[in-house]
């Protein structure tokens, strides 16, 4: 470089008057949608929340606030408490274990035949207390709440592959077949777990026969589009040297594509299992079983201390599953 090419060099400039007018412009859209979905609400609304909590200020009685709705989440329900009238076959010689009666005395207003007047009359009620008895509840929820993660990623693995071997373009020559499995995987990943799940519960009813199904469905149109591409993306001379031999294309997956994809799809399954057990809590707010069903009917009956046992159970859950999925990554992948 010259002396004069030298003085007339200047370093270019990152961003021009086109990248400027485009942040202004994005930076518009954003205000405007802003405005429109309430930002502007939620953080006044979180900032007086927050404000409150730590004494900066006082809070507003009716006015909704985050730590309001926190509060009523604690302390959390443990126990599981019944009235013995309710209870089908009752043995009070043969209560479950750590479990006792409580008597519950009260008043209440009854009609006098005789007088025809509202009369106050003691009231005594006997509940079976069991002092750990809704833990045991929800424990039984979330292993139906795993069972249905489960069984959703096993279908997908079932559906899913035989589509991506379908949809393929190293496994299937059949240009219209290929079509026709990526349109199907792309119809089955776009639809919403939750919406295939309001039709499955109202064909098979309340329970989780619509929760395992709608996940299914759903990551196999997931997994159905990994696998595709994973086997495209595989290394392609061991294909070409078993096609040299006329080897057929079932043979050519079996024995060369298979063995390099497998790592990946163990991976991609793993990752519809740990996104199956989230969804799974989701749909069941819709009737498709599990804790969110139990989640929705404590809810309904603001019953709040019985969400945050729900919502510690599950944070408790996810975050051991984490620890898994990351110990079977290590170990497979």
């Amino acid at each position: 470089m010259n002396a004069a090419a030298s003085r007339d060099w200047a370093f270019p400039q990152p961003y021009g008057p086109r990248a400027l007018i485009v942040v202004l412009a994005l930076f518009a859209v954003l205000f405007y949608s802003g405005q429109r979905v309430e930002v502007g609400r939620m953080m006044s609304q979180t900032a007086q929340s927050v404000a409150a909590t730590l004494g900066l200020r006082e809070a507003p009685r009716d006015a909704p606030s985050l730590g309001r709705v926190l509060g009523n989440l604690v302390p959390i329900q443990l126990a599981d408490r019944q009235e013995i009238g309710r209870i089908t076959d009752f043995d009070p010689d043969h209560l479950p274990p750590l479990a006792y009666l409580e008597v519950e005395k009260s008043t209440e207003q009854a009609l006098n035949p005789e007088t025809l007047k509202l009369e106050a009359r003691p009231v005594e009620r006997t509940f079976l207390v069991q002092p750990l008895g809704y833990v045991g509840h929800v424990g039984i929820k979330i292993v139906e709440t795993l069972e249905i993660a489960l069984w959703g990623t096993i279908i997908a693995v079932i559906v899913g592959l035989p589509l991506a071997l379908l949809g393929a373009r190293n496994v299937m020559p059949i240009a219209p077949v290929r079509l026709a499995a990526r349109s199907v995987v792309s119809f089955m990943r776009a639809v919403p777990e939750l919406i295939s799940a309001l039709f499955l519960v109202i064909a098979y009813g309340f329970g989780p026969i619509a929760g395992f199904l709608a996940l299914g469905l759903h990551g196999a149109g997931v997994l159905g589009k990994f696998f595709a591409e994973e086997m495209e993306h595989a290394d392609p001379r061991p294909q070409e040297a078993l096609t040299a031999i006329g080897a057929g294309r079932l043979a050519i997956w079996r024995m060369a594509i298979l063995p390099q994809v497998m790592p990946s799809h163990i991976a991609s399954t793993l990752y519809i299992l740990d996104r199956n057990v989230r969804m799974a809590t989701v749909i069941g707010l819709v009737g498709a079983g599990g804790i969110g069903q139990e989640l929705k009917g404590r809810y309904d009956m603001y019953d709040y201390g019985h969400v945050g046992t729900i919502l510690l159970a599950i944070f408790i859950v996810v975050l051991a599953l984490d620890q898994l999925s990351a110990r079977l990554r290590r170990q497979f992948l």
